[in-house]
């Protein structure tokens, strides 16, 4: 029996899938104890109703124009304030961008052990035990922290989502900002559109590629393009288009290698490995991508992966369930006009 909070992670009225993830965990975690959502933002009293029909007992919802836009400093103030007068047993966050920045911040302040990135969470007494993927995936480690409360970030996809019960019913508490809004030393300029309509983190599907979508010596770039480098980017923009093709077909999220995002083919937020976005699809296609350590510890923990590439000694191969040894400018349409007949678009 405990008092776990959850921090709901939400942008622009929606919360990300992976909030509803970690509420489940709590709700698992609490026992017969009290599970606390903290929803902040402006207009977000739907999000408030979401936690409890998901599992929350209570949602401490902080609702201000100071905290409509996302920022670390009146987010992780508000956090760490609540923190410390109520004394929760355990904080939880998801392992998103925001997630991790908070509860660094919020550990800080409190003084209090974070767990990160867990895949496996358990409560015994005052110790919050985790299990987490060390060495690029390759092992697992056991860490624990006894602070109260104890902090810890939940892998996206590691923990199944709840169902959802419309017929629950909680208390939704309302709390003030913790920081003025002209205290806050930063501040939102503006927004602009990623590409891509599928979130890379909260995928069921990755179609990606790496740098062998610029491998096809048939393809001529136009006259304009002299350029030995920028003939390679055009060459490999035209193996993307490809992949995004076959990622629009099964509604998935185009994912690529740190080689080709550094190569220049795609935009960074495209990329997917240890220093890019850590994934865990229930597919991940890789395309012309080699297999190194770096892309591996991204994505190994996905639950099929397909490999296609020309060099049968990959590395890519030991990982995937399916391989396929062959040229991707073939391999792909074939397989996107496959799926447009099976699934009838």
């Amino acid at each position: 029996m405990a008092n776990v909070w959850v921090f709901v992670d939400q942008f622009k009225g929606e919360a990300l899938p992976v909030s509803w993830e970690v509420l489940g965990a709590a709700r698992k975690l609490a026992g017969s104890g009290k599970v606390s959502a903290l929803v902040f933002g402006q207009g977000v009293e739907a999000i408030a109703q979401q936690a409890i029909q998901y599992g929350a007992d209570e949602v401490l919802l902080g609702e201000d124009a100071s905290l409509a836009d996302y920022r670390p400093e009146p987010y992780a103030a508000l956090i760490s304030q609540l923190a410390a007068e109520a004394k929760p047993d355990v904080l939880l966050f998801p392992t998103s961008t925001r997630g991790r920045e908070l509860a660094a911040m919020a550990g800080v302040d409190l003084d209090a052990g974070v767990l990160v990135d867990v895949i496996e969470v358990a409560l015994d007494g005052d110790t919050l035990s985790a299990t987490r993927p060390i060495y690029a995936g390759k092992l697992l480690s056991k860490v624990e922290t006894s602070t109260k409360p104890a902090l810890a970030t939940l892998r996206v996809r590691a923990f199944g989502k709840p169902e959802l019960d419309e017929g629950r019913s909680g208390e939704v508490k309302k709390v003030s900002p913790a920081m003025a809004d002209g205290d806050a030393p930063t501040k939102v300029v503006e927004y602009a559109a990623a590409e891509g309509s599928v979130s890379l983190g909260d995928a069921a599907i990755i179609v990606s590629g790496g740098r062998g979508t610029s491998n096809n010596p048939d393809l001529q770039p136009p006259a304009d393009i002299t350029d030995e480098k920028e003939q390679e980017i055009w060459r490999a923009q035209q193996g993307f288009k490809l992949i995004g093709e076959l990622a629009e077909v099964l509604g998935a999220a185009v994912g690529a290698s740190r080689a080709a995002v550094d190569a220049g083919y795609v935009p960074y937020s495209h990329q997917v490995g240890q220093t890019g976005k850590v994934v865990a699809p229930d597919l991940y296609i890789a395309s012309g991508i080699s297999g190194a350590i770096q892309h591996l510890a991204g994505m190994r923990t996905s639950k099929v992966i397909v490999a296609i590439n020309k060099d049968p000694d990959a590395p890519i191969f030991k990982l995937a369930r399916f391989g396929v040894v062959g040229d991707l400018y073939k391999i792909v349409p074939a397989l996107t006009a496959a799926f447009k007949e099976r699934l009838n678009k």
